[in-house]
Formats: structure tokens, sequence, C-alpha cells
């Protein structure tokens, strides 16, 4: 299988060691529903999960849980709730999400609740190689983590100094904090506040930033290299890059995964999905509706992963008529020489990037050319099932 790498810009062998790979995607922020832009990641890398799986490859998946931020913390008070509580059932509804969608389930699923000394133990290390420090605030002596720390840093989103100001700015990030010795610097520990959750620490308690929970997690049940780093076109910087910068200088490593993989974004009738225009479209709610998760993967799958899409009405219209025609087809007694020749033709175009839309095309083909005797719809039934997660 190929895949794009964010970081080469270029098309690449996924590496397999000893038989196996590691995958490690980033998770959600439990403060809201699952929207068909999440879908649309998770599905992304459930394919090739289950890729690797059918080309016989041991994969250890790995997902976080970003049970401690801003966002968890300032909806629980909106709406006058314990964090904790918003927090466990906005994961329970995304795993329930996720199994109607039939995604397959991580090897480990990780929340920051439960991975804070591991944070601690990575925060520890690199304070001891000078690889980050205490900015000079006695009130809050939050640690930040030098962008000087690995000779590396910035190859895996590849953008310029100005592009990076810019988005460390937009996402999260705290350029005008004072003490800090670079701008882009970036928090890995928050010293305790006020109102705020605090574990204790050897420097002082606190928080885990955003960046270093995925370093940690990572590191602690993946390794000191893995084969894939994934999630949004929006995690590409500041989350991606500093997730690997904080991993590289604390293993140390020259990099942390071989492909960095990142989906593509969804808009809804053409305007991006944000929950500040109120235009997300919920896995839940469709499904509550009486849509097929089946119809919803292949809504997705319609469009190329890395491309930023479109969701509509048509789009999941389309879908669904798509899926009813697969389903009638499958009934037919037809060639099963057919059959594994097209199974081989949706490999080829799956290994190729994801190919998903000359994949779903190429079913089409065989549904409108349907011809001879056999169990061929058995055949297809099975691969469709195993490689695109639908059930026909």
């Amino acid at each position: 299988m190929q895949l794009f790498d964010t970081a080469d810009a270029a098309l690449k062998p996924v590496a397999v060691y000893d038989g196996g790979a590691g995958m490690y995607v980033c998770g959600i922020t439990p403060y809201d529903s699952t929207h068909l832009g999440h879908a649309a990641t998770y599905l992304t890398f459930d394919l090739i999960h289950r890729i690797l799986l059918d080309n016989g490859v041991s994969v250890r998946f790995v997902q976080n849980i970003t049970d401690v931020d801003d966002p968890l913390f300032e909806r629980a008070a909106r709406d006058g709730v314990d964090w904790r509580e918003l927090g466990e059932s906005q994961i329970n509804l995304f795993r329930s999400d996720m199994e109607d969608l039939r995604v397959i389930p991580p090897h480990d699923y990780v929340s920051v609740t439960d991975s804070v000394d591991e944070v601690i133990d990575m925060v520890s290390a690199l304070l001891a190689i000078g690889a980050a420090y205490v900015v000079d605030d006695p009130d809050h002596p939050d640690i930040y983590a030098s962008i000087d720390a690995t000779p590396q840093f910035g190859y895996e989103s590849n953008y310029s100094r100005d592009v990076m100001e810019q988005l460390f700015a937009e996402r999260g990030g705290d350029p005008d904090r004072p003490g800090k010795r670079d701008p882009l610097d970036a928090l890995i520990w928050r010293a305790a506040r006020d109102g705020e959750p605090a574990w204790d620490a050897p420097f002082g308690a606190g928080r885990p930033g955003w960046h270093i929970e995925c370093s940690a997690i990572a590191k602690n049940r993946i390794g000191s290299h893995f084969s894939i780093q994934g999630g949004g076109s929006d995690l590409i910087f500041p989350h991606h890059e500093f997730s690997a910068a904080h991993f590289e200088a604390a293993v140390p490593a020259k990099r942390m995964a071989d492909h960095y993989v990142h989906a593509g974004m969804i808009a809804l009738d053409g305007v991006k999905m944000s929950k500040s225009l109120g235009n997300l479209v919920f896995v839940s709610r469709l499904t509550a509706a009486g849509h097929d998760p089946a119809a919803i993967r292949l809504g997705v799958y319609a469009g190329h992963y890395r491309s930023d899409r479109d969701w509509s009405d048509v789009v999941l219209h389309d879908a669904e008529e798509r899926l009813a025609r697969w389903r009638a087809a499958v009934h037919i007694s037809s060639s099963e020489e057919a059959a594994q020749e097209l199974v081989r033709t949706v490999r080829m175009h799956l290994a190729n990037d994801l190919d998903t839309p000359s994949a779903l095309v190429a079913v089409d083909g065989w549904v409108d050319t349907l011809s001879g005797d056999g169990d061929g719809g058995e055949v297809v039934t099975r691969a469709i099932d195993a490689l695109l997660g639908v059930k026909l």
C-alpha cells in the first residue's frame, strides 16, 4: 500500500516492521457529538487499518482522547455539569457512532486522564536534557518545549515561519506569552489554576499541554518509531508538528513516524462545517433519522480522503441509491471469476493512496455488467465488507 506522506510530499510504500505496523490517530476532545468531519477522518484510517489487515500485517492501532482541555471545561461550565461527566457522555456517544459506522476499534484507546503520569515522565525528561524550560512567572510557572530542541523542527508540515506563526495563534497557541524564549515554543505543562483540574508533579502541580499527550501515549504504546501518524489536515500544524518534536527530543529520534497522513476537511453544501456556523452534521442524528451507516461510509468514500470535499443531501441520496444497487446485485447469480477480478481491482485502487472513488466506480461497473452463473455475489459481499466496511 502506498500513502501520501505530508512530510515528504510524496507517495510512499507503508513501512512494515517484522510483519507489523504501528498507527497512531489523534482522537476527539469530548465536548460535543461526532460530526461528519470527525467521521471522515476516522473512516479514512479505518480503511488503512483494513487494508493492512488484508495484507496480513499485524496493526498496533492507538488512539487518544483529549479529555483534559479548555473546550471541555468551557462547555461543562456553560452547561453547569461536571467536566468528567460531560467527557464520559461524549466519549460513549463517539464510541457508539464508530460502532454504528463499523470502524474497527483501536488496540489502545487512551485518555489523557489515564496517562498523566506518562506525560509527567516525558516533561521531566525534556527538562533534564534542556529541551524544555519553566517561564519566569511565580504565579503561573508553566513549562514550554523549545522549538530548538530538535534540529529537524518543521519537517512534518514544511510550513514557513510566517504560516506557522499565523496557525499557532489561530489553533490554541500563545505566541504573546511573556517569558517564552520563542513565540512558537509550545506549552507542555500548564501550572495549576483555580477552578481547573491539576495533578501533582515533581516540577509543580498542573495539567498536560495538548501536544505532548500524544507524544507520550504513542511512545509508550507503540515505541520509539512507528509507521503512521494520522488525523485531519487541520492537525498538520501545530499539533502534529509539535507532537513529533516533543517525541523526537525525548526518545531521541530522527523521525517519529514514517508517514504523516492527513484527511481533508468536510463542508456542508459548500460551506466549511464549524460549530460557530451551526452547520455540523452529526452521525448520531443521521442514523436516528434512519440513514444506513453503510450509506454514510459510501458517501464519504465518494470523494478522495485527502481532498476538502462537500457533504449534502445529494451526496447522501446518491450513496443510498448506490448501496441499494449493490445490495440487489449480490443476490443475483453471477460469475465467480468476474467477482475475483473485481476484488483484485478494488484492492489495487485502495492500495494506491486509498483511491476510493475509483474503487466505488469499479464495483458499479461490476453491478452494471453482471453475467454468468455462480457465487460471485457472495465473493463481492465478503470483500466489500472486509475492505470497505460496507455490509451488503
